[in-house]
Parts: C-alpha cells; sequence; structure tokens
C-alpha cells in the first residue's frame, strides 16, 4: 500500500531589511488593487475573469513575498474574491454582488493583516530610521538609468552626489530619446514635452485631459531641473537619506514617463 507523502514542515522566512521593505511595496500594490476592486462589475460579462485574475495576483504576492513552505503562503493559497462557498443557480445579481463584497471585505483584511505582520518583523529587526530607509532604497524598482547612476554613489552615503547624478541621468535620457542635444535644462524639457508642438507625447493629445497630462509631465521634468539638478550642480545642502530616497523616487517616476513617451516627429 502506498504510503501517503507528507508535505515538509512550514518554514518561518527570516527576513533582511530590504526583503521586508520590497515585500511591504507589494502587498501595499496588492491592498490598493483590492480597495479598487468593484463588485458591482462582476455580473457584467468578463467580471469573474477580473475576481479571478486579481486572486491569483494576490497568492502569487504572498508566495513571493513569504516562500512555498511559509504558513502564510500554506493558509492563503486559495484566494477568492467571492466571499461565499459558490455562486449557486437561481441567484440574483443583488446576491451575487453581495457576495463578491463579503469576499473583497475578507480580502482587504487578509492583506492588511499580511502587511501588519511584515511591519512587526522591522520593528523587531530593530536598526536606525538611516538603516530603514536605506533598505526600502534597495527595494525599489527604479528604472535602469536612475539606478545606474544612483544606486553605488546612495549606497555609499553619498546622498546628495546620487540625486545629482540621477538628476543628470534623466535630462541626458530626455535629450537621447528626443535627438535634442542642442538643448539643455529647463528649455529641452519645454521643447521637447510642448502641448503644442511636443517631440514625445506623454498621451495622444486627442483632448484636454490628454493635453493637460501632455503640460502636467514638461512641467515636472521642467521642476525635476530648476529644483533637483540645478541646485545639486552648486552643491546640496546637508541631505538626509530620506530625503535623497524621495528624490530619487521622483526622477525614476519621471524617466519611466519619459521612456513611456511616443516621438511624435
Amino acid at each position: 500500500m502506498a504510503r501517503t507523502q507528507q508535505p515538509p514542515p512550514p518554514e518561518i522566512k527570516h527576513f533582511r531589511p530590504d526583503e521586508i521593505e520590497r515585500g511591504l511595496v507589494q502587498l501595499r500594490r496588492r491592498l490598493t488593487d483590492v480597495e479598487a476592486f468593484v463588485p458591482q462589475r462582476m455580473v457584467e460579462p468578463g467580471g469573474e475573469g477580473e475576481a479571478t485574475v486579481l486572486a491569483q495576483d494576490i497568492t502569487t504576492t504572498i508566495l513571493d513575498v513569504f516562500g512555498p513552505n511559509s504558513p502564510e503562503y500554506r493558509d492563503n493559497q486559495n484566494v477568492h474574491m467571492y466571499g461565499y462557498v459558490m455562486i449557486a443557480s437561481g441567484m440574483t445579481d443583488e446576491d451575487i454582488i453581495e457576495g463578491y463584497v463579503v469576499g473583497q471585505k475578507k480580502v482587504v483584511a487578509l492583506v492588511k493583516g499580511l502587511i501588519k505582520r511584515l511591519e512587526e518583523k522591522r520593528q523587531d529587526l530593530g536598526g536606525s530610521s538611516s538603516d530603514r530607509v536605506r533598505a526600502a532604497f534597495q527595494g525599489l524598482d527604479l528604472h535602469s538609468r536612475i539606478a545606474e547612476a544612483a544606486t553605488e554613489l546612495y549606497l555609499n552615503g553619498h546622498y546628495a552626489e546620487a540625486v545629482f547624478s540621477a538628476a543628470k541621468a534623466l535630462v541626458n535620457y530626455v535629450k537621447e530619446r528626443s535627438g535634442r542635444h542642442d538643448l539643455d535644462g529647463a528649455p529641452l524639457m519645454r521643447t521637447v514635452f510642448s502641448k503644442n508642438d511636443p517631440i514625445l507625447a506623454v498621451s495622444d493629445l486627442k483632448d484636454q485631459t490628454d493635453l493637460d497630462e501632455q503640460e502636467g509631465v514638461m512641467h515636472m521634468l521642467e521642476g525635476a531641473v530648476l529644483a533637483i539638478r540645478n541646485p545639486g550642480g552648486h552643491g546640496f545642502p546637508e541631505l538626509s537619506p530620506e530625503r535623497a530616497v524621495e528624490y530619487v523616487a521622483t526622477l525614476s517616476l519621471l524617466a519611466n514617463r519619459v521612456k513611456e513617451a511616443k516621438k511624435v516627429k
């Protein structure tokens, strides 16, 4: 008679600080997704598929953060957005929607509980605020050009230099994507991302909303030059690791907008 294979014993993951910060980012992203879930759409065509994909994303995140043999994954490897056992035949749309409302509340509580568990682990590890911020920096998914320019400087404690290097990398990236090597700084951003005659467009520019977005991104890039790169060229005052992370993350966001922009001419 064949013996039933027993599952391996559960493994409690011992997190590094950077793993905790990365896990918190992932779980908070899933929490945002669940809170944005609209139960009323589940009675529309394709609604159930949307719920299934969201549940799979949550399960995959738990697996990635805590590991395959962790209690967190074993207890939650079959997440469902529907709050009851199943959708029975003959149920009204209102009944189905209510089931998804219940399920949404349960999954929100689940993800918040996992976030709290990671936050407690972070507290248990202790360390200074700077240590935690450095760990958070390592957990950022930075645009490759910004990461290449800033990471080594930041981790070596050269916070102002890291920010200045990242800002220069952003400007150079705009020059490369637009082909306007004859311009620099604020004039470069105003020319390349003009809403009236752009070289790079962050939207389809079909209506006022698109034009507003184009102008807004132009001003954000212009501001990055005037408020981050230019002061850095003259030497930032003493820059904290916390503020440096905020600057670098902002520059990475802008680099991603440049990456996504379409060449107009």
